[in-house]
């Protein structure tokens, strides 16, 4: 599969996530109403939450998302150098072109603005009050990346073919 076309499978997938945030509903976070005020037609003066509170649950830089982002940040990292110790090992890298990566700089950079797209994404699912699948992004990510990143450290080194 050529690197456009990946590029453009990529941009679909992520439009298609995109999309769907928009128009499906927000998960149910308001309790429900125990059956006896539904009853009345009135209802009662108490201290009902307001819908802002129940969409709002929790704050996105909060303690659990700071620890997400910072581990998506460090699956990141180790990704980086397992690519670069892979790169130095004759291996050929296989979702990016070999200069990108060897373009220290440049690979750096793709490497934090994968961890700036994720944290992107996480506010997104928060902002549409999706907070599951805010959460569920940084484990995937995190998941992922150190994924990529043993499998790169558990490659064999290529060694050159030796004519006689």
């Amino acid at each position: 599969m050529s690197n456009s076309r990946r590029i453009r499978l990529f941009g679909l997938l992520l439009l298609v996530v995109l999309v769907s945030v928009t128009t499906t509903g927000a998960q149910e976070t308001e309790k429900q109403e125990p059956s006896l005020y539904r009853a009345t037609k009135e209802p009662k003066a108490i201290n009902m939450p307001q819908k802002e509170d129940a969409i709002q649950s929790h704050r996105f830089w909060g303690q659990q998302n700071a620890w997400l982002f910072a581990g998506v940040g460090a699956a990141r990292t180790l990704d980086y150098f397992s690519t670069l110790n892979m790169r130095r090992r004759g291996r050929q890298e296989i979702f990016l072109t070999n200069g990108v990566v060897d373009n220290h700089p440049a690979f750096a950079t793709v490497e934090a603005a994968g961890t700036v797209g994720s944290i992107g994404a996480s506010y997104l699912f928060h902002h549409y009050g999706h907070h599951k699948l805010e959460r569920w992004t940084s484990f995937i990510h995190i998941g992922l990346a150190t994924t990529g990143a043993v499998r790169n450290y558990c490659l064999k080194t290529a060694h050159p073919a030796t004519t006689p």
